[in-house]
C-alpha cells in the first residue's frame, strides 16, 4: 500500500473519527477538518493534523486545505431529518460541488463521497437492495434529496485524472454516534413506545468501524471503482420490535410497546409535517414521513457488490455495538410520558 495524504471532512463526527483512525492505521497522512474544535484533541491524538474550516463559508481557503493532498474523503454533511431545504442544499450539494472542483484544480486523484441509503427510503418494503436498484421515485426529506443530487454529481465527475466513487453506509452506530442511539434511546425511555405495523419491519445497523474500513478501502481501490456507488451495512437485519425490546432492556427501561396500524401512523406523519411546515417550525415533528418509513417498512441490502468491489464483509455485530454503547451511557432518568 502506498501511503497518501488524505483530507477527511466532517472529521469531528463519529464517522469522521473512525475514518481518521482507519486511515492512520493504514499508514496515511491525514488532514482532518470540521467546523468546530470539538474533538480536535482526540483527532490529533489519533495522528491527524486538524484544521478548523467551515466548508459552507465562502471565505474559507479550500485550496490551502487541499494543498499536498492526494485524496479526499468527504464525510461532512447536514444529516438531519428536518430543516429548511436551503440549509440542506448548501451543506450537502453546494459544498460537495465546490469541493469536487477545488480538488480537481488541486490535482487530487481520488475522491470518495459518503452518500446515504436514505435515497431508497419509501413506503414499501425493499429487501436485498443492490447497487443497480433505483432510488425512491420521491425522496422523503431534503437530506435524501440533496444526498442523491450530490452523489450523482460526484459519480459524473469521475475521470481518469480524478477517480470519484460513493459509499452509502446504513444507520451508523458506535463510539461518537450522536444520531441513532440518542433517537432510539429517547423512544425507549417513554412509557409507551408506538410501533408502526407492530415493529415487524427489518432494519440493518452498521458499526462505524465497518463503515470506516469500507470507505478507506474505496479510497484504496478508487482507480478500479471510479464511477460506482456501493451500499454498506452490518448485514444482520433485525426486526424493529426486537431492537426496541433489547435496547429498552439495556437502558433499564420498560416501555409498553403499542402496535400502531400503518394507515394511522402514516396519517399522523403527514399531519405532523403539514402542521410543522405551516407553523414554520424548526423543531422536528414527533413523527416525520421519513421516520415512519424507516420504522414501518423493511430496508435491507445485498452486500455482494460491496464484497466484489471492496472485499467487504462486516466484522462487527452492529446490534451488539449499539447495546454496548447504550449500557455505557445508561443512567437513571425519569420516564417521559
Amino acid at each position: 500500500m502506498t501511503p497518501r495524504h488524505i483530507l477527511i471532512t466532517g472529521a469531528t463526527g463519529g464517522l469522521g473519527m473512525a475514518l481518521v483512525r482507519e486511515a492512520v492505521a493504514r499508514g496515511h497522512t491525514v488532514t482532518a477538518t470540521g467546523r468546530s474544535v470539538h474533538g480536535q484533541p482526540a483527532l490529533e491524538n489519533a495522528g491527524a493534523r486538524f484544521v478548523r474550516c467551515d466548508l459552507e463559508d465562502g471565505r474559507s481557503d479550500i485550496p490551502a486545505l487541499l494543498e499536498g493532498c492526494d485524496s479526499v474523503i468527504h464525510a461532512a454533511a447536514l444529516s438531519a431529518s428536518w430543516g429548511p431545504r436551503h440549509d440542506f442544499v448548501s451543506a450537502n450539494l453546494t459544498v460537495t460541488m465546490s469541493l469536487i472542483e477545488a480538488a480537481r484544480q488541486s490535482g487530487v486523484s481520488r475522491f470518495v463521497f459518503v452518500s446515504s441509503p436514505s435515497i431508497h427510503a419509501c413506503f414499501e418494503d425493499r429487501v436485498g437492495i443492490t447497487e443497480d436498484d433505483p432510488p425512491a421515485s420521491q425522496p422523503l426529506n431534503y437530506y435524501a434529496e440533496t444526498k442523491l443530487q450530490a452523489e450523482r454529481h460526484v459519480l459524473a465527475s469521475s475521470t481518469p485524472m480524478m477517480r470519484c466513487c460513493a459509499i452509502r453506509p446504513r444507520a451508523l452506530v458506535g463510539e461518537g454516534d450522536r444520531v441513532i442511539l440518542p433517537k432510539l434511546a429517547q423512544l425507549a425511555r417513554r412509557r409507551k413506545m408506538p410501533l408502526p405495523g407492530g415493529g415487524q419491519a427489518l432494519i440493518e445497523l452498521t458499526d462505524l468501524r465497518d463503515a470506516a474500513w469500507a470507505i478507506c478501502e474505496a479510497e484504496q481501490r478508487a482507480e478500479t471503482i471510479g464511477g460506482h456507488a456501493i451500499n454498506i451495512s452490518g448485514g444482520q437485519p433485525i426486526k424493529v420490535r426486537d431492537l426496541a425490546t433489547r435496547l429498552a432492556a439495556a437502558l433499564g427501561a420498560r416501555p409498553k410497546l403499542v402496535d400502531l396500524p400503518l394507515p394511522l401512523a402514516k396519517a399522523i406523519a403527514h399531519a405532523a409535517e403539514t402542521i410543522a411546515h405551516l407553523a414554520r417550525s424548526e423543531s422536528e415533528p414527533v413523527l416525520t414521513r421519513y421516520t415512519f418509513a424507516t420504522l414501518a417498512y423493511s430496508q435491507t441490502f445485498d452486500l455482494s457488490g460491496a464484497n466484489r468491489l471492496l472485499g467487504y464483509s462486516p466484522r462487527h455485530d452492529a446490534t451488539d455495538t449499539l447495546l454496548q454503547q447504550a449500557c455505557a451511557k445508561a443512567s437513571p432518568q425519569d420516564d417521559e410520558s
